[in-house]
């Protein structure tokens, strides 16, 4: 008997059908048979009447943007094909990514503390036979998807939005006027339908047919009480080396009810990758050693698995009019995480100014729309830090490589101070800090990795490297501009305001922590 068998059989929730479930979908992703419906239709009839100016399908991560549209005194539904309800597994992010909730106002000061479940200081960084350091203020805090999702629910509904819950997105026809939106019984005609689906949203699959992923994010983990030491986090540790062609990386955060353990690791979608399952065992195998406890002092809450594909043509362009995709559906997060709410959180207030002004212009064509989704170099740069981080399914390389790189890297960006290291451990890449810290690693480190990956890729990461320092030349003469743009028409300003997001953005610079000690906020 497996460890996965005899462990998640052992905790109520029915956790191994639900690996088996997520494991089949794994397969069938490695096996290319990436079924995908025609969900979107397009019609030239006018719809005349409509019922709502934007509907958001997906409520887990749409609500945050549900409540700020409608706060703004937008006509918004939310579809969900449940109950919108926030998960027992608390969503860890840094303290000053969650001041977008005070500055667009859905939470006050009292509210945003209550929905901090969990709050450590000090957080860890180590790789197997090499260099270890300590962080402070990095994804230390637990926030409490329960309390979160309901509290925006609440204030939802009170601005006068409308919530359909148990109505799972069925298909939508474009017309010149709104989209006609199929959600199970029920109909809707919108100006503007945004998928906030994930992932696997039906409309995002139909979007890319049957483009496979440039990579995945396997993750694989639990809750769990009974640990003795609980008062610090993991960002990112390994303590071995590579073991059946792939990197083994953790991540552990004291949580209300125990203690949360990830198993993470990057690789690409080969049939001969192993299922899920196998790296749920190999996690319950490696994590006595990891958290130094026995099994057998566990009392396992809960078990979190799940497979994260990433997109080098992100974010999603949608090829139609009046639909726009967000967070994990339009692919815009780093290929290094598979955290889709910190990704939301970051672009909160983009999307809902950027919507907002659309709409005022109804500039609902698919190519206006997608400079809501612009292209960012600091996430396209991060492609060939995913690749650093992974091994070729026939891949022949010293076991300890990638552990040596990373070490090497981390004691770099170390000895630069925070101003080099904080930004990069919240997935914030910027062109200075970058350009400090590459020339001082060892280039004994670096050649093999560019010899594995080969000449091309590391062309096309140079290629997004300039566009990094280019965007980070930008950025800072919008100040120069702005004042221009003041005089230009409501159509100019819209593309001017775009472009100077893409620059923000795709530079770093919308980092709070990084806009804080260098500029205001705009």
């Amino acid at each position: 008997m497996s460890y996965s068998e005899k462990i998640l059989n052992q905790t109520p929730g029915n956790f191994l059908e639900k690996l088996r479930g997520a494991n089949q979908a794994w397969q069938s992703l490695k096996e290319g048979n990436k079924q995908w419906n025609p969900v979107v239709k397009v019609s030239q009839e006018l719809l005349n009447h409509l019922d709502f100016d934007i509907v958001i399908s997906g409520g887990t991560l749409g609500i945050l943007l549900a409540t700020a549209l409608q706060k703004l005194g937008w006509r918004v539904a939310l579809i969900e094909k449940g109950i919108l309800r926030g998960r027992s597994q608390e969503w860890n992010i840094s303290r000053d990514e969650l001041t977008v909730f005070l500055e667009l106002e859905l939470l006050n000061p009292t509210e945003l503390e209550e929905a901090i479940a969990t709050e450590y200081e000090f957080g860890r960084i180590s790789f197997f036979k090499g260099y270890e350091l300590w962080v402070k203020d990095v994804l230390n805090l637990g926030i409490d998807p329960v309390y979160l999702l309901e509290t925006l629910k609440i204030k939802f509904l009170d601005f006068g939005g409308k919530l359909l819950e148990k109505t799972p997105f069925t298909e939508a026809m474009v017309h010149p006027d709104g989209v006609l939106v199929k959600a199970g019984e029920t109909t809707l005609k919108t100006r503007l339908l945004i998928d906030a689906m994930g992932n696997f949203s039906p409309i995002v699959a139909m979007a890319r047919k049957n483009e496979q992923p440039d990579g995945v994010c396997l993750v694989v983990g639990s809750c769990a009480k009974g640990y003795t030491v609980n008062n610090t986090g993991d960002l990112i540790v390994s303590f071995t080396p590579i073991q059946n062609q792939c990197q083994y990386f953790w991540e552990a955060f004291p949580a209300r009810d125990g203690r949360t353990t990830y198993m993470f690791t990057y690789l690409d979608v080969d049939q001969k990758r192993p299922s899920l399952e196998f790296f749920m065992d190999e996690y319950l195998r490696l994590l006595p050693e990891y958290q130094n406890i026995e099994l057998s002092q566990l009392q396992f809450e809960r078990f979190l698995f799940g497979f994260f594909p990433a997109y080098r043509k992100s974010p999603l362009k949608m090829p139609w009019n009046r639909i726009l995709a967000i967070g994990d559906s339009s692919g815009g997060q780093s290929p290094v995480s598979f955290g889709g709410f910190g990704y939301m959180v970051r672009h909160l207030q983009r999307l809902t100014f950027g919507i907002d002004e659309a709409m005022k212009l109804d500039f609902l064509e698919a190519n206006a729309l997608s400079l809501l989704q612009p292209y960012q170099p600091n996430i396209s740069v991060t492609w060939l830090f995913q690749k650093t981080m992974s091994v070729k399914v026939d891949g022949d390389i010293p076991p300890n490589q990638i552990n040596d790189l990373m070490s090497g890297v981390f004691k770099v960006m170390d000895s630069q101070g925070d101003e080099v290291l904080k930004p990069f451990l919240k997935d914030v890449i910027r062109f200075i800090p970058l350009t400090k810290t590459l020339p001082l690693v060892n280039p004994l480190l670096v050649l093999p990795f560019l010899a594995e990956l080969g000449i091309p890729i590391f062309i096309d990461w140079f290629i997004h490297y300039l566009n990094l320092g280019l965007y980070s030349g930008l950025y800072p003469m919008r100040k120069l501009v702005q004042p221009i743009t003041k005089n230009l028409s409501p159509t100019q300003q819209y593309y001017f305001h775009r472009w100077f997001d893409a620059w923000k953005y795709g530079s770093g610079f919308d980092s709070h922590s990084v806009s804080n000690s260098t500029e205001s906020n705009d």
